[in-house]
């Protein structure tokens, strides 16, 4: 068999980092334009977007180092008994890609995992490797995110952490129970101790020293980590807790929720389905509500006896259906908290409401021009000049907003 090129590497192990999940187009129908013509694709990887830890939208070049691996994870396209093609960057390929395309502009950082090849320590040692090269041989200045290993030695995660902004340790499965099943060579135990390590290190540095009065620098942009869900049958309610717990025990910067592909082999004991795109996509709302919107984990989805949220409709508005009691709320009155319970408003568009009713208060129109749907809106609050009346107890009334507010032809 021949040596793959560069470029058939770059495709191949561009393609297995999708399923790393820090940027999926999540809901996207699967189109590729090699096979039919034309141009485009939702397929192709490569180049994706995520978030610094200042808030910057960036573009990263997103890279498997290699997909061959010697688990064999039930759920993973790259286990060691998948019958995928494989390929291996080099270490210093990694590099002049990276090198090569930020000097193009095309991208502004790296996000590179891979692969467990030989041992944990020899795969991370070469992770780590990338990281050096790029900092201190080419002065390379962009974001670097890291997927770490765990079980790997604390120098190298120390090393790491020296080098790239933010570091990701995956969970893998919302429940011990799972891993177990579906990962047995992992060790949930294991997994947990090298989070809170990093976690304790983290905290640690971020103080100034007694001699130089600087924080030293060690992934500045923290700790993430991912989740893979559809694999097995833990329901929403538990993989929000799951989440909730390892905010409160890690202090993540984000939980990465993946949404299970099926496994195109037959020798998966795992069902083969379409991956529950939308379900993640909401799965990402609620944490959003947890993380920003002071939601307990528990309220996202009381009342629902499946522990499973709605795909249908967000679940901020599920639960103020739910809620119809506490609505309608004045919006020249209520408290912040009790605004952003609102269907429809966002952080942004509740901070303008309160400061701009220290000045004057607003009428129905006036949150129309802050907010992107005031159909949402409209049936959960007061205004001057404005009251739902009996709107907020229609029992259509899910029906009426859903309706209203699907997406419009431009043409």
């Amino acid at each position: 068999m021949s040596a793959l090129t560069l470029t058939e590497k770059l495709a191949i192990l561009s393609d297995a980092a999708k399923y790393d999940a820090s940027c999926a187009s999540s809901g996207a129908e699967q189109r590729d334009s090699r096979k039919s013509g034309g141009i485009g694709s939702t397929e192709g990887m490569g180049i994706c977007h995520s978030y610094a830890p200042d808030g910057r939208c960036i573009s990263l070049l997103k890279i498997l180092l290699t997909n061959f691996c010697i688990y064999d994870c039930s759920y993973c396209i790259n286990r060691s008994s998948s019958n995928v093609r494989r390929a291996r960057f080099s270490v210093d390929e990694v590099v002049k890609l990276t090198v090569s395309f930020y000097k193009r502009n095309y991208i502004e950082g790296l996000f590179l995992s891979s692969g467990v090849i030989r041992s944990p320590d020899e795969t991370m040692a070469e992770l780590v490797e990338v990281a050096r090269r790029l900092r201190e041989e080419e002065n390379f200045a962009g974001y670097i995110h890291l997927k770490t290993i765990p079980e790997s030695a604390q120098d190298l995660l120390d090393a790491a952490a020296r080098y790239a902004d933010r570091l990701s340790i995956n969970v893998e499965l919302p429940t011990d129970e799972g891993v177990k099943r579906l990962a047995p060579e992992k060790r949930p135990e294991t997994i947990r101790l090298s989070m809170a390590a990093l976690r304790s290190k983290i905290e640690e540095k971020s103080e100034p020293t007694l001699r130089t009065r600087k924080r030293q620098r060690y992934a500045t942009g923290g700790q993430s980590t991912q989740m893979i869900i559809g694999a097995d049958a833990t329901p929403d309610a538990g993989i929000l807790k799951a989440s909730a717990r390892l905010y409160g025990s890690y202090r993540l910067r984000r939980v990465y929720y993946s949404a299970f592909s099926p496994i195109p082999d037959a020798s998966s004991s795992l069902p083969l389905k379409k991956p529950p795109l939308m379900r993640e996509h909401r799965l990402y709302q609620a944490d959003w509500l947890m993380r920003f919107y002071g939601f307990a984990q528990n309220e996202i989805l009381d009342g629902r006896e499946d522990g499973m949220l709605d795909l249908e409709i967000d679940p901020k508005l599920a639960w103020a259906l739910r809620h119809r009691a506490m609505f309608p709320v004045d919006v020249n009155k209520a408290e912040r908290e009790m605004l952003l319970r609102v269907p429809g408003l966002g952080e942004k568009v509740v901070t303008r409401i309160v400061e701009t009713r220290r000045h004057r208060r607003l009428r129905l129109e006036d949150v129309g021009r802050l907010c992107h749907s005031i159909a949402k809106v409209r049936p959960f609050i007061t205004a001057q000049g404005w009251s739902p009346g009996g709107l907020t107890d229609q029992t259509a009334l899910r029906d009426t907003i859903v309706s209203s507010c699907e997406q419009l032809s431009l043409f």
